[in-house]
């Protein structure tokens, strides 16, 4: 199709940021040349041509935040008007559901304003919200900003039904909340302002709606480091000498919740209203920070790779992460995450659930404690503290129990990880 709007290069993406253009107007374009780079809500991505032709208009600068289905440039093909090129469009919308639905290609559903509606229109700033009882009472509980929701009631006042719609959260701070923030203003020292990128929008949706709606419970456990760290010196030191490949404490640590994972099914599954889905592969997300926020790359059947396999994974997965350059299927599909904080000096902390999977790891740094030995004695030790949080929707205390013991089992016992 001539008319090149933004693609939807992810499964939440709604808008994207047009970073930088890779071809001028007037250039000659063929199948799969990269038209711009595009920032989404996970990454920084290359959007290729699906036409050949010349690019005749760029409707968009660079910088500029368009919304999913909106037209940013045309290429016509030789002899072709654009009069005519729009008239194709026009003509084919089958074509375009189809494009929908390919994550990869431009979607067509123009959008003329910020956020959907629903049949009515959110309550003006300033202006009274007008809701039913039951209404105001599900806001509250699921953190809704009612100011910010289409009211479809009588009279435009907002009911049941559309607080059922409207995201956790309402796309701002609650309403009683809003005074606290102004209060500060003015006599908390220099402010500044700073807008929330995509990536930083999607984390405070997804996280939010994550603590308001799974029932997070947890687990934690101390574990001995101890042989872990010994096994490492020793393959490291062994890997310096031939050349090879050094190992992390976190290479160890992700591949041990991979195969615990696979012996312990339970954990590896999510909620699905009236099913539970148990998931074949373990697909292991792991958390990586960036600049403006963090991002889950996925390594896929984590619990059949061997520990160089899984070292080489992350560290390349890692440093695609940090340069905004992965892939959708790079960071969609896990099925469990682990976050660490170790390497900043936490010794242990609760994670958040990562929606919509049921469990979460967050894995401490190791510390010299003295601890008690087999003989009674007290000696120097290395621990480890492991925190689990799990959707209690799908995962019981003793499912996650036996995890965190299989786990266990692996960290301290690191050989078995060779095998």
């Amino acid at each position: 199709m001539p008319v090149v709007t933004m693609p939807k290069l992810s499964d939440t993406m709604v808008e994207g940021t047009l970073v930088k253009w890779r071809k001028a107007k007037g250039d000659a374009i063929e199948v799969g040349d990269i038209l711009a780079e595009i920032e989404t809500d996970k990454a920084t991505m290359e959007m290729e041509a699906f036409d050949e032709g010349r690019l005749t208009d760029l409707f968009v600068p660079e910088g500029a935040v368009i919304r999913v289905g909106d037209k940013i440039a045309m290429i016509l093909g030789e002899g072709e008007t654009a009069g005519e090129a729009q008239a194709e469009a026009a003509a084919a919308p089958e074509k375009k559901k189809k494009a929908d639905a390919d994550a990869r290609k431009p979607v067509d559903h123009p959008v003329k304003a910020p956020a959907p509606k629903a049949h009515g229109s959110a309550t003006p700033a300033g202006s009274r919200v007008k809701a039913s009882p039951l209404a105001r009472k599900i806001a509250a509980a699921r953190g809704v900003n009612l100011s910010a929701v289409a009211g479809t009631g009588p009279g435009g006042r907002i009911v049941k039904r559309d607080v059922d719609k409207a995201p956790s959260g309402g796309g701002g701070p609650s309403v009683s909340a809003i005074p606290a923030i102004r209060a500060a203003r003015g006599i908390a020292g220099e402010e500044k302002s700073i807008a929330l990128t995509g990536m930083r929008k999607t984390i405070a949706e997804r996280l939010l709606a994550s603590k308001t709606q799974i029932p997070h419970f947890y687990l934690s456990v101390a574990m001995d480091g101890g042989p872990l760290m010994a096994l490492r010196r020793e393959l490291n030191a062994m890997a310096e000498k031939d050349g090879g490949q050094k190992l992390t404490v976190n290479d160890f640590i992700l591949l041990a919740a991979a195969r615990a994972a696979a012996q312990v099914p339970k954990i590896n599954a999510a909620y699905d209203g009236d099913a539970i889905i148990e998931y074949g592969d373990v697909n292991l997300a792991v958390a990586v920070a960036i600049e403006d926020g963090l991002i889950t790359p996925v390594i896929r059947k984590a619990n059949t790779l061997s520990l160089p396999e899984i070292s080489m994974q992350m560290k390349d997965l890692a440093a695609k992460a940090r340069g905004k350059k992965l892939k959708p299927e790079e960071y969609q599909g896990g099925t469990i995450t682990l976050s660490s904080l170790g390497g900043f000096g936490i010794d242990d902390f609760l994670p958040i659930i990562n929606p919509p999977q049921s469990f979460i790891l967050g894995i401490g740094t190791i510390t010299k404690q003295p601890v008690v030995n087999d003989h009674e004695q007290i000696v120097v030790g290395h621990r480890l503290v492991v925190s689990a949080s799990g959707d209690h929707r799908v995962i019981d205390g003793a499912v996650a129990a036996e995890y965190m013991n299989t786990l266990r089992g692996l960290i301290e016992k690191p050989a078995l990880l060779l095998l």
